[in-house]
């Protein structure tokens, strides 16, 4: 019986992969030919979906952009062989895109079926959670610091010492959350490990678990995932009757219950106190530090609190070990990260590659570059509240420290592409006007100063580009970074800065006035 793959991912189903499925087994009984038909994650791929693929002798050959009209000529030309089609991509592992990655935390996804725990296993789940059951928890989370494993959600902060800190806490209640309320644009990562690979979250959650003495676990995801959602509450399920969770994990002596919580949708809830707020039941508004999460989090008791791909990526370093994973980057930035090609884009897609790579390759090598075929002006990295790089930044290694080096973040790796038609002013002002609206409103810098900046932005672009008027927004700015609670009113000047001095012609401004300049 010849196996064909159609993804089951959000993208896909977009993209009509339920119907696309249908007429492909309807398509085989009506001819009479033996098909299963599993429904896989996506590999990330994006430009190409639907992808089918179909396993043959030479491997999983692949069939890209189909739709149902598509189906009858695929059996015609004998796709269950592999055979030649204009959909054909060939073997879906030889693809360079693909190929040309360091697929560590995504090393199932697109591969497996995502509900298939035998799946999981066959490739290589559980090995961390098994190891961490006989590891003792202080070494556990020393191995997680040597690793230099950092969050990646953005803030970068080392994981180990979060769970340290956690593990040293003295209460009688710990837990842990999973912040999956994924809202910066461009950014798709956290869906795809849950859509395609719920399994490495569980288990990342479960050793989390263990090794800090939390004993309750919560994935809060975002409303805007229904898929997503679905997919994490069946796998929790069949994880719980396989006897991963509950009062003896693996028959352990440990014990650790999960459960699914759905956000309402405001930006703010992904910043990490908010969140905490949210999941109490409380209207999502950002706490002040200290005390910090780790010590008094979700109830008021010690939390751990990291993102998907932060704890999707624990499993491996558990079962390979800290030294194979910090064989991955460059200076402090170890390992991988998933970056997310999106935007203005050919080929938008994830690549998971090791820190140090530039701008450039990804957005060349990768992206194939512009969908319109026109130059690529700039580049936002890190989402909504991210860096606008010029060309003149693309050759900058992709590491924490470099990019900070020159007033940028890597964030959660999302990649945001414009080409040469894009006004930067306009962006900047957007910038300004998301954080108006997203703002929990608690500091007066975030709320009113966003607010105002939209004002003054629009002057500027208006014809007022007098140095007090530029100036003015400079120290704006200046008091949002330096006077907001978070990273919502603290970074929101990032993408108006980076546009007022690298484009400053789209300010109808000559030249920029300099920080120190006088108003």
């Amino acid at each position: 019986m010849t196996r064909v793959y159609v993804p089951r991912d959000s993208a896909a189903l977009a993209l009509g992969a339920d119907a696309l499925a249908d007429a492909i087994a309807h398509e085989a009984a009506r001819r009479g030919m033996a098909v299963e038909l599993i429904r896989n994650g996506s590999r990330g791929l994006l430009w190409l979906e639907p992808l089918v693929e179909v396993a043959t002798p030479r491997g999983r050959i692949g069939y890209a952009n189909l739709d149902a009209a598509d189906v009858a000529s695929l059996f015609d030309a004998g796709f269950l062989e592999g055979g030649a089609h204009p959909s054909l991509v060939g073997v879906v592992d030889e693809i360079p895109y693909l190929q040309r990655q360091q697929r560590l935390t995504f090393a199932r996804i697109g591969i497996t079926d995502p509900l298939s725990i035998d799946d999981y296993v066959q490739h290589g789940g559980l090995e961390g959670l098994r190891r961490a059951l006989a590891a003792d928890g202080d070494a556990a989370c020393e191995a997680l610091i040597e690793s230099g494993l950092r969050g990646r959600g953005g803030a970068a902060f080392p994981a180990g010492i979060k769970w340290r800190t956690v593990r040293g806490a003295q209460a009688a209640q710990k837990y842990v959350v999973c912040n999956a309320d994924e809202g910066d644009s461009g950014t798709f990562s956290d869906r795809l490990i849950m859509e395609s690979d719920p399994y490495v979250l569980i288990e990342g959650m479960i050793i989390a678990g263990i090794v800090t003495g939390a004993t309750l676990g919560y994935i809060y995801v975002r409303s805007e995932y229904p898929h997503a959602i679905a997919t994490l509450e069946a796998a929790i399920q069949r994880a719980r009757d396989a006897g991963w969770l509950g009062d003896s994990v693996l028959g352990s002596a440990h014990r650790f219950e999960l459960q699914v919580a759905k956000g309402a949708g405001a930006y703010v809830c992904g910043e990490e106190t908010a969140l905490l707020e949210s999941l109490e039941g409380k209207r999502g508004i950002v706490r002040a530090k200290p005390p910090v999460p780790a010590l008094v989090g979700l109830f008021g008791q010690p939390t751990v609190i990291n993102n998907v791909i932060t704890l999707a990526t624990v499993p491996i370093i558990f079962a390979r070990g800290a030294a194979f994973y910090k064989n991955f980057g460059m200076g402090r930035s170890r390992g991988t990260l998933p970056f997310q090609l999106a935007g203005n884009v050919r080929q938008g897609g994830l690549v998971e590659l090791a820190f140090g790579v530039t701008l450039r390759e990804l957005l060349h090598d990768y992206g194939g570059g512009t969908a319109s075929g026109r130059p690529a002006r700039a580049v936002q990295v890190g989402g909504p509240l991210g860096t606008y790089l010029p060309e003149s930044q693309w050759d900058i290694p992709l590491d924490y420290e470099a990019y900070a080096a020159v007033g940028a973040v890597v964030g959660h790796g999302g990649i945001v592409v414009h080409d040469d038609t894009s006004n930067l002013a306009e962006l900047a002002q957007y910038a300004m006007h998301f954080c108006a609206l997203e703002s929990c409103g608690k500091c007066t810098p975030c709320r009113i100063g966003s607010t105002r900046g939209v004002e003054v932005i629009a002057r500027i672009r208006n014809g007022d580009t007098s140095t007090r008027q530029v100036q003015l927004l400079r120290d704006l700015c200046d008091t949002m970074v330096s006077g907001s609670l978070c990273a919502m009113g603290g970074m929101t000047p990032f993408p108006v800065l980076s546009a007022l001095d690298h484009f400053p012609e789209d300010f109808g401004l000559d030249t920029v006035l300099p920080k120190a300049a006088a108003a």
